[in-house]
């Protein structure tokens, strides 16, 4: 949303009283359409066969849940090979009573372009007002289990390994009551377990709503600035099914905030993963991981904690990835119109330049409002591109802002390797077309090697996107199974040469806004034939490096740490 200056500005708003490995089919019966010139086509939901819709519940009280909208993921949950959907509802809450009652919705990929609701046969229906999902196998027994933020309280299911999934949030203690929105899993302390990073948005309930108006005397949602803010959940897994809340040992807990989106990226290279926070009317975070379970906020000192002029913004969505191959984590972070979003370049020491004009990203966004994002190489030709949606929060911004709308087109940044270009114009009608965009998940959900993308939009269906932009170009799929360092690999660093390109991924924790993203890792090559070597330094506690020859392109493979390659 906004800092508070310009929401008291353009809105006038004042209370009243006081966020495997198989290789890729073709002839997909639905999807099997004429060469596209566009790089992404819509998966209309009679080809896909996801009819689930997300309702805000929208009520004349504007609550301000209500216009954040919800997340969802692309994963495997049943181990075949194949990436399955789960898309987050609202729900019954102290606000909201839906009748009939609305559910989240998991669907199973039917391995032919189509999916099939699963939602009551596994047991994740959820039901209350839900944020967020993060994705992550906690356990490490192989099936990736789902933590579910929501208003309210969060819920952990646990997979089963059959299909099924049992609801563990009072056994693992991280039920994070309040408002939680992103959520992100990642070894902090680097004992080869998942931990649990959940963020808190403001303090908020029936009770505390605070009646807003417009300069038209409308009721509208209120700022955020007005509520107040508080402190995200760090929880430490103790290996057994549970959890302990370790938030206030480690530094995190004392610093309040109105937190949207968190990536975990080692941002220092000292083998250690970082949190980057997006807050919104306050300043973001930058949680620096000194070891022995602390950690320092660095945000403002770093230059990511502040706009260029000094003055806290409205983050919402985030990601971090190595844009212009330095061997150095860079960060992003999008916010509200008028405030243009944010790239910010790592200069090796702790700090960052914000580079979003020199790409174009700044001018792109000043008018926009950004939600859902993502750092991946849509075309397969090595190097990372960004994919942006957007969607501005206030439903009555037409009525006071003319060159701002509530529904907005996405975007799309290509990269040549060294800087982003804006080729949203160039790429099709997907990105003219106005959404309510909030949450973003990347995933290749056909297998072909060409990653896909799913959005979320507020108050409607959602919206799958097939890629057709890397049909041309040659890959290599990768999914990493840690042994000694966590299961799922978060923080792994993969370095492979091609010929004359030469090029590194690392797989960070998150990103996005309220979202989870398919865990395998592919590795773009243009027209090249053949990779020269791959090489996969682990995470710690582990912290070795693998290497890797004589490798099939164009398939996925799974490499398992100490255990070299597996083909399924």
């Amino acid at each position: 949303m906004a800092n508070g200056a310009r929401w008291s500005r353009r809105r006038f708003l004042w209370a009243l009283g006081g966020a495997a490995g198989f290789a890729g089919l073709s002839g997909f019966p639905d999807l099997a359409s004429a060469a596209s010139n566009y790089p992404f086509e819509e998966v209309p939901a009679s080809a896909s066969h996801i009819t689930w819709t997300h309702t805000a519940g929208k009520s004349p009280e504007k609550y301000l849940p209500e216009t954040t909208g919800a997340g969802c993921a692309f994963l495997d949950y049943d181990n075949d090979g194949w990436m399955d959907i789960y898309l987050v509802n609202s729900g019954k809450c102290d606000f909201y009573d839906p009748n009939p009652p609305l559910r989240n919705a998991l669907y199973r990929n039917n391995r032919d372009g189509t999916f099939t609701d699963v939602t009551e046969k596994a047991g994740v229906a959820a039901g209350g007002y839900g944020q967020g999902i993060a994705v992550g196998d906690y356990d490490g027994d192989g099936f990736p289990d789902l933590y579910v933020t929501q208003y309210g309280r969060s819920i952990l299911y646990h997979n089963n390994g059959d299909g099924t999934f049992t609801d563990v949030t009072d056994k693992a203690g991280v039920a994070a009551p309040g408002w939680s929105s992103s959520a992100v899993w990642f070894d902090y302390d680097n004992d080869g377990r998942l931990d649990l990073f959940v963020c808190q948005f403001v303090d908020f309930d029936k009770s505390k709503n605070l009646p807003c108006v417009t300069y038209a005397n409308k009721p509208g949602y209120c700022v955020p600035r007005l509520y107040k803010p508080m402190p995200s959940w760090l929880f430490h897994n103790n290996g057994d099914g549970t959890f302990t809340d370790v938030s206030k040992s480690s530094g995190i807990g004392k610093y309040l905030g109105k937190a949207w989106g968190v990536v975990a990226a080692d941002l220092n290279n000292d083998g250690r993963l970082d949190l980057f926070v997006a807050n919104d009317t306050t300043a973001n975070f930058l949680y620096m991981n000194r070891g022995n379970g602390k950690f320092e906020e660095i945000a403002a000192l770093a230059g990511v904690g502040f706009s260029q002029t000094g003055k806290p913004r409205s983050g919402m969505g985030v990601d971090a990835a190595d844009f212009n191959q330095d061997g150095w984590m860079d960060l992003f972070v999008a916010n509200i119109d008028h405030e243009k979003y944010s790239l910010y370049q790592n200069n090796h020491d702790e700090t960052f330049d914000d580079q979003a004009d020199a790409t174009g990203v700044g001018s792109a966004t000043r008018l926009m409002s950004g939600w859902g994002l993502k750092f991946f190489d849509y075309d397969n030709d090595g190097n990372l591109d960004l994919f942006l949606a957007n969607g501005n929060p206030d439903d009555l911004i037409e009525t006071i802002e003319k060159d701002v709308t509530y529904r907005e087109p996405m975007l799309l940044f290509h990269s040549d390797g060294k800087t982003l270009h804006n080729v949203s114009a160039e790429s099709g009608p997907i990105f003219t077309k106005p959404l309510s965009a909030r949450g973003l998940a990347i995933g290749d959900f056909d297998n072909d090697g060409a990653v896909d993308v799913l959005v979320s939009v507020n108050d409607a269906a959602p919206l799958l996107l097939r890629n057709t932009a890397a049909r041309d170009n040659h890959w290599l799929g990768i999914k990493l199974v840690g042994k000694k360092s966590n299961r799922d690999a978060v923080g792994a660093r993969i370095t492979y040469q091609a010929g004359d390109l030469k090029r590194s991924r690392t797989k960070v924790g998150g990103g996005s806004y309220l979202s989870s993203h398919d865990p395998r890792v592919v590795l773009g090559l243009g027209k090249r034939t053949k990779i020269d070597w791959l090489e996969v330094k682990w995470p710690e506690p582990s912290g070795t490096t693998e290497r890797f020859t004589n490798l099939t392109i164009d398939k996925y493979i799974t490499i398992v740490e100490g255990e070299g390659i597996k083909t399924l």
